[in-house]
């Protein structure tokens, strides 16, 4: 191999275009060894393919590559895979404004991703990529599709959606961030559809109970996820509609059934279907149709929230409160979903914050039924939402408000008017769109057979490639002919396809699995395959994803598990939530203009300072400002690791005396007697760092992982300056070079391969094993402090030079010893002199 880099600069240019060929020529980057040795899969969430990857994207993919590296080095089996989640509204929304196809823009974005990844350096092998738009991908999305409909876990049904007028196209709840769609910015709005949903909720209390299995998962996602689902317990409590010949009972669900004496009206979503139903009066019905015009027209953000102005009206009607036989006013309100609980409440106005506002501006009762202290409030003037004891409750007066929930449950069930129950705020999770860039759904219509799925063999249903992109509310695949137009798996008559395309949520909440058995055009994965590799051991990704992917994967990975296609119940055995990268102080945005991309770094400063400084910069998990001047000093600092080991590498072989390769490797117990003092305090502070750059690499530490390095190249270079290169201790110095180059190496792969070949080695430093340290030099130097009470030994432990004062009083009051002479005693003062004796002075 042709060597024309200087020994003095660093060029980064010229190492990392030479060592991409090689690593591209040699598979260097292929993790995979064999099923013999024990396996780990690391997995970045694969991105969607919108350009150039963006520092989100540097940092995230960074962080997986050196876990890679270190877990191959360390003689695991590395599955680290990487695709592309390319379906999806983006790249139809820039077909409508640009004319391009998706499929043409998509898949130049993808080439632009995987030659910035490459330009990287990370470890991917993409002879086994996945692109989920590819038949060979989603044929096996739409498998999965049959499976649910199969286990009835799909189903068509009509409710109001979330509807973006700008996308033309529904959303699922996950989707609306404070009113607007996650994709365009626009505003969200309820629509009356008839959709695809998979039944998540029948596995609500699975995720819940399974989050135990999660241990390697921070509790702040699973606090969100458990949010998210919104387990309540509580009870059902039927409410008859007055003077109805039906017999029409309307149910409610409550967490406070304590508080059923209070209720004073009763609240119908405005979309219930009972509200048209049930308004007879011409005057009311108007008036009705007027306010429902008026919240149609608010998000259910806005009308979830504790601030809007309640807006409301009376139907004319009654209901009958079970509990006490009141009549009590029928109301709709802004405040009441259609789709939380069942979409009507009993209103508490004394005991809930929004009731309570709604009572007062429309001139309802406010009745008192729980009081703090068990006495009645002289005129209520505000809302108390605590427990306390019940009052104005009938027979159930003087019951503190966790006895009366019981009783008055007992009571609700005994005379059959309702019941204890749990509920859920996670609702079934829609996934119909109608857009073209999206896995067609597997279904057919047929007027004589009705709703009929493809018949696996069948599969993949191909997306047509003529299509135009104009969003009208209906798929652009309604207007495709020969797409529609199909003949009945059953009957072989005439049927016409679902239009609609999946959420590109679907496509990504199996792709894990894919990733085990990519080539298999027999089943989206192979089961050893799966039973090898699964689940994963570690994820890694935005914590954004916490409410949407990372559950619907959960949710398929149950569903898997339930089917007997799997034996594991969850996919991701830890995940690492990374932090953001953000530049003056907001988060790096396009649309923002407030972007710094990769490659205006790596073109000038190397790929290598962009790993090193997407680490060094701040706490993985944490949210870290973009510096230039940052940068620089990453970029200086590899410049001065590169001149310290050419010039270790000159001085071994002009002084060192032996060939390059064959330097001994020094032993503790064996060598450091006959090294000069700060030879030994080199030794120490090498072996030192290996051992805290590693366990500082797999806690995610990296940025003081990287500090560790610098630390030791401090060390180097002062030995360096204080050693004449006749004097100095070669097998020292060819040690520390080359453990400093393997604990370089993950973060900085291509200066690191290029000093390696540099000091005489002829395979690649990506394929040695990961540096040991020895015990003996990284074993704190300890003494023997002395524990006294009244001057007199009572106690000994050994500790760590340097231990502090507070470590000394933990000791000393846990030891049994001494606290036999202390206990019931006074305490006079107590003393410590540092390293040698804590004393404690009693009465």
């Amino acid at each position: 191999m042709q060597d024309s880099i200087s020994i003095e600069n660093y060029n980064h240019k010229l190492i990392e275009e030479k060592w991409n060929s090689e690593w591209e020529k040699n598979g260097t980057n292929h993790l995979k060894t064999g099923k013999e040795n024990p396996k780990y899969y690391c997995l970045e969430m694969f991105p969607y393919p919108s350009g150039e990857p963006h520092m989100g994207h540097a940092r995230n993919y960074t962080i997986g590559d050196i876990l890679a590296r270190l877990y191959s080095r360390k003689g695991y089996n590395v599955l680290h895979p990487m695709g592309f989640d390319a379906f999806g509204l983006p790249a139809e929304n820039a077909a409508i404004k640009s004319g391009i196809h998706p499929r043409e823009s998509t898949f130049k974005n993808i080439n632009k991703m995987k030659a910035a990844l490459q330009k990287l350096g990370m470890t991917y092998d993409f002879g086994d990529e996945i692109i989920t738009c590819e038949p060979d991908y989603y044929r096996w999305t739409q498998w999965l599709f049959l499976l649910l409909y199969k286990m009835n876990l799909a189903e068509k049904k009509s409710g109001p959606v979330n509807w973006c007028n700008s996308c033309q196209t529904v959303l699922a709840n996950e989707q609306v961030i404070n009113g607007r769609c996650e994709r365009c910015d626009s505003e969200v709005v309820k629509k009356n559809l008839s959709q695809w949903y998979f039944k998540i909720t029948k596995y609500a209390q699975a995720l819940l109970d399974d989050m135990e299995l999660l241990s390697g998962w921070p509790e702040r996602v699973l606090t969100i996820q458990k949010n998210w689902i919104g387990r309540s317990e509580g009870a059902r409590i039927n409410f008859k509609l007055q003077g109805d010949k039906e017999n029409i009972e309307i149910p409610v669900f409550t967490t406070r059934p304590d508080t059923v004496f209070g209720v004073t009206f009763f609240i119908l979503a405005p979309e219930h279907p009972l509200v048209d139903r049930i308004v007879t009066d011409p005057k009311i019905k108007e008036e009705i149709r007027k306010i429902k015009g008026k919240i149609s027209k608010q998000t259910d953000i806005e009308r979830g929230s504790t601030e809007i102005e309640k807006i409301g009206g009376f139907t004319g009607r009654y209901v009958i409160n079970p509990i006490n036989a009141e009549k009590v006013p029928v109301w709709i309100a802004n405040y009441v979903l259609s789709d939380y609980g069942t979409g009507a409440i009993m209103a508490v106005p004394a005991h809930d914050d929004r009731d309570f506002d709604f009572a007062k501006k429309y001139g309802i009762e406010i009745r008192e039924v729980i009081s703090p202290t068990g006495n009645l409030s002289a005129g209520l003037r505000e809302v108390y939402c605590g427990e306390g004891i019940m009052v104005n409750s009938g027979s159930f007066n003087g019951l503190k408000s966790t006895e009366g929930k019981k009783k008055i449950i007992e009571f609700l069930a005994k005379n059959n008017i309702g019941n204890a129950e749990i509920n859920y705020k996670l609702k079934d999770w829609l996934i119909s769109r109608q857009r073209y860039w999206g896995a067609p759904i597997p279904v057919v219509y047929c007027e004589k057979c009705g709703t009929v799925p493809v018949p696996e063999k069948d599969l993949p249903v191909v997306l047509p490639f003529n299509v135009d992109f104009k969003p009208t509310g209906l798929s652009p695949l309604a207007y495709i002919d020969e797409f529609v137009n199909t003949t009945c798996p059953e009957c072989g008559g005439k049927a016409k396809r679902e239009t609609d395309t999946m959420d590109t949520f679907v496509c990504s909440s199996w792709y894990f699995l894919r990733y085990c058995s990519p080539h298999d055009s027999k089943e989206p994965f192979n089961k050893d395959d799966a039973k090898f590799w699964m689940p994963v051991d570690q994820y890694i990704g935005g914590i954004e994803h916490a409410t949407m992917h990372l559950i619907y994967s959960r949710f398929f990975t149950k569903v898997l598990f339930d089917g007997g296609l799997i034996d594991f119940k969850e996919p991701f055995t830890k995940y690492y939530p990374h932090g953001v990268v953000t530049l003056g102080g907001q988060k790096m945005s396009k649309s923002k203009g407030n972007v710094v991309n990769p490659s205006e770094i790596y073109n000038k400063y190397g790929s290598d300072t962009l790993r090193l400084y997407i680490l060094f910069v701040g706490p993985a998990d944490s949210i870290v400002e973009w510096s230039d001047s940052g940068v620089e000093g990453s970029y200086r600092f590899l410049g001065r690791l590169w001149r310290l080991i050419n010039g270790n590498i000159s001085n071994l072989k002009n002084y060192g005396h032996f060939s390059l390769g064959k330097a001994k490797n020094l032993q503790y117990t064996a060598d450091i007697p006959g090294l000069s003092p700060l030879e030994k305090d080199y030794f120490r502070k090498l072996h030192k760092t290996i051992k805290k750059v590693t366990d500082d690499i797999l806690r995610f530490n990296f940025n003081t992982a990287i500090s560790a390095i610098m630390e030791l190249v401090n060390m180097m270079y002062k030995y360096n300056d204080e050693v004449k290169p006749q004097d100095a201790n070669y097998n020292l110095i060819y040690s520390a070079t080359e453990k400093a180059i393997l604990l370089i190496s993950p973060v900085a792969p291509f200066i690191s391969e290029e000093l390696w070949f540099r000091l005489g080695r002829k395979f690649s430093v990506h394929n040695v094993s990961w540096p040991d340290f020895e015990s003996g030099a990284v074993k704190e130097d300890m003494t023997t402090i002395v524990f006294q009470i009244n001057g007199k030994i009572r106690d000994k432990k050994e500790f760590p030079v340097g231990s502090s004062e507070k470590e000394m009083e933990d000791f000393a009051f846990s030891s049994e010893k001494i606290k036999n002479y202390i206990e019931g005693k006074k305490m006079i003062k107590k003393i410590y002199v540092q390293d040698k004796l804590y004393s404690i002075v009693i009465e």
